[in-house]
């Protein structure tokens, strides 16, 4: 997947909510290394990091609910993961450790709807969800997307449209249905106790 981050805007109003769930030095550290190992600009990297510390105290909060990642909050848990000693740290405080479940084993089904899934757990749980994170995978799609152009006359509304702004090489491969597929955001990974 191909997606141009320059055109991934933040919402009105946005704050970063996440960010105090750990110290600064550690959050400059893998913001750091996500605008200079993804080349983007500062403020995305401290989204995608946010996001990525939303998603994992999900995973802590419902240990069972096996959630997926979009392809950019996945960047921030990737990069977390890096930093081995923190992010163990980090697990012990949330309860337990979180561990990365690629799905990527042939022959099982990993379902469909991960993704949406995971944002309105996150919803339910009042966890602030920045939405445009999370909309390259069409979490919201009510209708088929069709190629690369995210239209379609099929129902994929405002997310399949964005999806099409941002330059996702194929929609459909994230959209079908009601529902995006693959087992993580960017069909290899979810998260597990």
């Amino acid at each position: 997947m191909t997606v141009d981050t320059s055109v991934v805007e933040a919402p009105v109003g946005h704050e970063l909510a996440n960010k105090h769930l750990i110290d600064t030095q550690l959050w400059d550290r893998l913001v750091n290394r996500i605008v200079k190992d993804e080349s983007m600009e500062r403020s995305l990297a401290e989204r995608i990091m946010d996001q990525a510390l939303a998603f994992l105290t999900l995973c802590a909060r419902e240990p069972q609910g096996h959630y997926s990642p979009s392809p950019l909050v996945d960047i921030g848990w990737h990069t977390f993961i890096l930093y081995t000693r923190a992010y163990q740290a980090f697990g012990e405080r949330m309860g337990k450790f979180i561990h990365h479940e690629p799905s990527d084993v042939p022959g099982i089904d990993y379902g469909t709807g991960n993704i949406a899934r995971t944002v309105a757990a996150l919803k339910a749980q009042g966890i602030a969800v920045d939405e445009p994170l999370w909309v390259n995978t069409n979490h919201l799609c009510s209708g088929e997307c069709s190629g690369d152009s995210g239209g379609g006359d099929s129902g994929g509304g405002a997310n399949c449209e964005a999806a099409a702004k941002m330059k996702v090489a194929d929609c459909s491969s994230y959209c079908s249905g009601d529902s995006c597929a693959g087992g993580g955001g960017d069909g290899d990974s979810g998260c597990s106790h």
